[in-house]
């Protein structure tokens, strides 16, 4: 039986928190928008809700738990959950998410108030024969009124690592290996896992070199699926070599770009000069003028006439 544990919630809250850009794309797939990558995204978190456990006697009983994020896009409010297994209180508590976002954006005046629901969608990481292709909550009145209030879930088994990768689903990676959750307990045939990760960490570390990650997201992106890979394995026999596939790629960060950048052009430019100061003696021992060494400078080494200038004062004769 998977465990039930928070690591899967950690991960998917970290991220939200750490990383809200990458789930700009997440939105637009589900939802059928339209975000800029740049778009500004807001968080803010509600203060509690309800949630199914089974006790020690095989009951059920509903305890009181800190909640998720509410995501924030332009005047849009999204709500995404994750999901590791089927949870029969999830309904519940996107109903009461609803009223918890509407604390933040609902509007009133004497005698009526008016309540924006949140938009929102739950990742089934694993797949059951349980598993609900959508939420509905059902609001009734007393009047007879009732108001059916739905959406899909997304069930992460049903979506390839291509559609992840085309659509930049970033946030989905980390979960994918989950449906390999039995062979990597028992050990037997992780092949195909470890196929898939090659594949996502290539495809990231492609994706960082064109522009469309930043250093800190692929980073992260890759401890976040190192993360999930322990929390499967358990320190069998697979976890050092699946984990190995996201760690072996070292990562430079804009810093380490820059002063690589800058110790190459350091190096070019010491070339360069001394180039430039030998060059510069031996026309002055062969009684060359100003200007016949300034154009050997710029023909044979490629320097600016500026440049030339500044070396030829430097280890010449002052310029008339």
């Amino acid at each position: 039986m998977p465990k039930r544990t928070h690591d899967y919630d950690n991960v998917f809250k970290t991220m939200k928190s750490k990383h809200r850009r990458l789930f700009i794309s997440v939105i637009n797939d589900i939802f059928g928008r339209d975000y800029p990558m740049d778009a500004e995204v807001g968080i803010f978190p509600s203060e509690g809700y309800l949630t199914e456990k089974e006790t020690v006697d095989g009951s059920r009983e509903i305890e009181e738990l800190i909640s998720d994020f509410l995501i924030r896009i332009g005047g849009e409010i999204y709500l995404l959950e994750c999901q590791s297994y089927d949870d029969g209180s999830m309904a519940i508590r996107i109903a009461e998410y609803a009223f918890i976002a509407a604390r933040q954006s609902a509007t009133w005046d004497i005698g009526h108030a008016t309540i924006p629901m949140p938009r929102f969608s739950i990742l089934y990481i694993r797949k059951t024969e349980s598993t609900p292709k959508t939420t509905t909550v059902t609001f009734t009145f007393p009047d007879g009124q009732a108001v059916d209030y739905e959406s899909a879930n997304v069930i992460l088994e049903d979506l390839t690592k291509e559609y992840i990768v085309e659509k930049r689903l970033f946030p989905y990676i980390p979960f994918y290996i989950a449906r390999y959750e039995k062979e990597l307990v028992s050990g037997n045939r992780t092949e195909a896992a470890a196929a898939d990760l090659t594949y996502f960490r290539d495809e990231m570390v492609r994706l960082h070199k064109e522009g469309e990650l930043l250093d800190h997201e692929i980073i992260d992106l890759m401890g976040f699926v190192n993360t999930i890979i322990t929390h499967i394995t358990n320190g069998n026999q697979n976890e050092e070599r699946l984990v190995h596939i996201m760690g072996g790629i070292v990562i430079e960060t804009e810093s380490e770009k820059l002063i690589r950048r800058g110790r190459a052009e350091g190096i070019a430019e010491g070339r360069a000069e001394g180039r430039a100061q030998m060059l510069i003696e031996i026309s002055l021992e062969e009684g060359l003028d100003n200007t016949a060494i300034l154009k050997m400078l710029q023909d044979k080494i490629g320097l600016s006439s500026e440049q030339a200038g500044i070396y030829l004062t430097q280890y010449g004769r002052q310029l008339a």
